[in-house]
């Protein structure tokens, strides 16, 4: 009976160690096909997410198996990040608020010209 508390206890200790493991590397594999994804150059603008917590922005400067190197776009300096350490990669290539703002006033001004010539067409009659 002691045996089988023993087994259970250790298994409960080593499954959260276990699921942590495995949960690196996908994590690391994610974030060496979202680097591949925006390729290599100034247009490659990102911002990456660290473990700890802080945020590397600017260009995807070269890959490499293990790492990859952002440089700043204002300062030009390098900074180099490896995959293990990387949580999130955000691509910044677009300006997703002023595209979702044009398209808002192009709707808006759709509408609000459809609405015009409707009531001009009604009046007409």
């Amino acid at each position: 009976m002691k045996k089988i508390s023993y087994l259970l206890t250790l298994l409960l200790i080593l499954t959260p160690i276990a699921h942590v493991a495995a949960q690196t590397q996908p994590n690391i594999e994610k974030a060496r096909k979202n680097v591949a994804k925006l390729g290599v150059g100034s247009k490659a603008r990102t911002t990456v997410t660290l473990n700890d917590g802080s945020k590397v922005k600017g260009y995807v400067y070269s890959a490499g198996d293990e790492d990859f190197v952002i440089r700043d776009r204002k300062t030009d300096s390098p900074t180099t990040v490896r995959y293990a350490d990387v949580k999130n990669v955000d691509d910044n290539r677009g300006h997703r608020n002023a595209m979702l703002a044009a398209v808002l006033v192009g709707a808006g001004a759709a509408i609000t010209l459809a609405v015009v010539f409707g009531s001009i067409a009604a009046n007409e009659r």
